[in-house]
This record gives structure tokens, sequence and C-alpha cells, in this order.
């Protein structure tokens, strides 16, 4: 019996907590699946065909629709963590699954172009409560020891979704528009029917914490103080890491690469970011979180700046690989680091409103590639990205007091 208790001890996930941690994982991968699948690539090629638009109409309503979504998502990521820290994770999935759900039933069924901007919107709005949602529920349920891996390993886990919804709407746009909602909305009832099973555990955190209010307006202060210094973090993360996602298919030709030579050299940065991870993830989890993504966004920069170069082929493959170990540190040094400063009570309204931020960054760093490629050619994105993960890594030195986690504070 020892032993066994021994090794529940080791697990990073507390045992009792771990169906629920995958549950909410299910609902958000779900809606991962619809979301990439639908805005990505299903109505940039159907959504002429469902309105009956000119095709330049088309591609503009295409990237309106998907606009609206993102805005929406990203203005309703702070109250939909501040719901959370009211009324529970399992209330605000489940209400977010349901209204995702209805938005796109009748979007499924419409020919008017107002009706299904309203829809994605009402859509985002769902969507908001799926990343506040699991990520919280990760961090409750996860040891101190294990949260940046943990939380890594849900984020990481939902990336195949992402791309089976992308290549599977993708391909089926030219079909009876009956057949791509059907699919999206049995994704979406599969995700609606998961949310009745997430635990409810933060609410009852929360409710606790109401009983005091002076201490809790106490708490919302310290958590206010402890969440300012990551705003900026948060912006410059993910500008930098979603600089150049959007043009790689236009970049790889001016490198000299062949499609398959791209490939090589993205698949090799993504293997040896795998396969950092156990370790870099031990570094972040160590109460070395900041030096985590100090090293990383370091790589990153490293790396990047090598392409700007214009190396030699068989060297691309070393810069890729500098960048996967760069993403392999800031993945789970920026989770360790975020789940170690925010007060546990106040965390799910704090991290809410710090992935709107995020998702800001995450809008603007295609923006900005796009002018880099044009004011600098072909290797203006990458001196612009590796300038940018200089500036961050540089950020995590100088404010290095304000970006401490309790763990190294404590250390």
């Amino acid at each position: 019996m020892s032993a066994v208790t021994a090794l529940r001890e080791r697990l990073p996930v507390k045992p009792d907590r771990l169906p629920g941690v995958l549950v909410a994982a299910l609902v958000l991968a779900c809606s991962e699946f619809v979301r990439s699948g639908l805005y990505a690539a299903y109505l940039p090629q159907a959504i002429g065909t469902l309105l009956g638009v000119s095709k330049a109409d088309a591609v503009a309503l295409a990237a309106t629709t998907f606009v609206v979504h993102f805005i929406a998502d990203t203005l309703m990521r702070g109250p939909a963590g501040a719901l959370i820290s009211r009324f529970g994770v399992r209330l605000v999935m489940l209400s977010g699954a349901a209204l995702s759900l209805g938005a796109l039933a009748v979007m499924s069924g419409t020919h008017t172009a107002w009706v299904m901007l309203v829809c994605a919107a009402l859509h985002g709005v769902g969507f908001s409560a799926m990343w506040p949602g699991t990520m919280n529920l990760t961090a409750d349920a996860t040891r101190d020891s294990h949260r940046g891996r943990a939380v890594t390993a849900i984020s990481l886990g939902v990336m195949p979704l992402i791309g089976a919804g992308f290549l599977l709407l993708g391909a089926i746009a030219e079909r009876p528009r009956v057949l791509a909602f059907s699919i999206v909305l049995a994704v979406l009832g599969a995700a609606l029917l998961a949310a009745l099973f997430v635990p409810d555990r933060l609410r009852r955190a929360a409710e606790a914490e109401q009983e005091d209010r002076p201490a809790r307006r106490a708490r919302l202060k310290t958590a206010l103080s402890a969440l300012a210094p990551l705003f900026p973090a948060a912006f410059m993360q993910t500008l930098t890491m979603t600089l150049l996602g959007p043009l790689l298919f236009t970049l790889y030709r001016d490198l000299g690469l062949t499609y398959w030579g791209m490939v090589a050299v993205l698949g090799t940065g993504g293997a040896v970011a795998f396969g950092s991870l156990p370790l870099t993830g031990k570094v972040a989890d160590g109460g070395r979180a900041r030096l985590a993504v100090t090293l990383g966004f370091s790589l990153l920069a490293l790396g990047l700046g090598g392409v700007a170069t214009t190396p030699p082929f068989w060297a691309l493959f070393v810069m890729a690989a500098l960048v996967g170990v760069g993403y392999a540190f800031i993945m789970p040094g920026w989770a360790a680091l975020v789940t170690g400063r925010l007060p546990e009570a106040e965390r799910p309204a704090a991290w809410g409103a710090l992935m709107t931020v995020e998702n800001v960054g995450t809008w603007m760093g295609p923006l900005l590639g796009a002018f880099a490629y044009r004011a600098l050619g072909p290797t203006g994105p990458f001196i612009t990205g590796a300038s940018l993960a200089f500036v961050t890594a540089l950020g995590y030195v100088i404010f290095r007091r304000a970006l401490t986690t309790r763990h190294e504070a404590g250390a």
C-alpha cells in the first residue's frame, strides 16, 4: 500500500482530479476543431456559395467573419474568467458550449451576411470560456511541482484536433453545406455533452472566498499587482510567436527551399521542441520559470536572426533546432510563471484578463509580419521576430524582480 501511495504522490495531476481535467480538455479540443475548421478552412472556400455572392465579396466576408469571431472571443476572455470565479467552471463552459452550438445551428441555415456575422460573434462569446476554464481547472488539479508541464501538455494535446478540423472541413468545402455543418454541430454537441461532466471545484473555492469581503478586496489588490507585470510580457510573447505563421508558405520560396524542404525544416524544429519538453519543463517547474522564458526567447532570437542571414540549407536545420528548444523553454516557462504569480483564489478572473492581452498579440503578430515583409523584404519578418524576441528576453532580465514567482521568491 505504501508503494501505491508513493506512486500517487509522484503523479503530476492529483488522481481524483485527472478525469475532470481530461473532460475539460475534450470540450476545448472539440471547440477548437470546429473553430479552426470553420473559419480557417471551410468558410474562406464556401462562403460565396452559402451566401450567393461574388468571389471578391466572399473573400471580404470570410475575413470579416473570422475577425468578428476573434474580436468577440478576445473581448470576452476576461469576463469569462470572472464568471468562472463566480459561478464555477462547469456552468460557464456548459453555457459557452450551448451558446456556440446554438449560434452555429443558426449559421448553418442562413443565407444572409449580417446573420452570419452575428452568429460568428455569438460563437466567439461562447468559445471564450473554453481556454480559461480548461487552463484554470488544469492548474487547480496539478501539483505545484508540475503545473508548467501540465498546462503545456493540455495545450499541446489540443493541437491535433485543430489540425484535424482544418484538414477535414477544408476538404469538404465544395460539398453540400449540410455535410460540413452536420459535422460541426455533431462535434459541438459532443462538447456540450462532455461539459456536463466538467467538475465544479473552483466554484466551491470561490464561494468560500466570498464570505470575507474585506479580505477578498485585499486579495484582489494583491492579484492586480501580481498581474500587471505580466500584461506586457503576454503581449510581446504572442506577438513574437505568431509573426511568421501565415507567411511560411510565402517565405520558403524566398529562402530557396522546396515545399518538402520547408516541411523537413519545420519538422526538425517541432521534433526538437517536443523532445526537449521533459527537460525544459523540469527547469520551469523547478523554481526557474523566469529563467526558462528568458532562455527561450534568447534562443528564439538567435535562431530567427540566423535565418535572416540566409544561411546554406544545412544551417537552416540548426536554426530550426534552436527555435525548437526556444519554444520548448517558453511554453512551460510561461505557464509556470503565470500559475506561480497569480493568487489561486483570483486566478480564473486574472488569467482570463491575461488571455485577452495574449489574443491581441496573436492578432497583431501576423499583421506585423506582413508589414515587415513588405517593408524589408523576405528577411524582414525574421529580423523583426529576432528583434522582438531579444527585447522580450531583455525585459525578463531587467524586470526580473517584478516577474518573480512565489516559488522563486521563496527559494
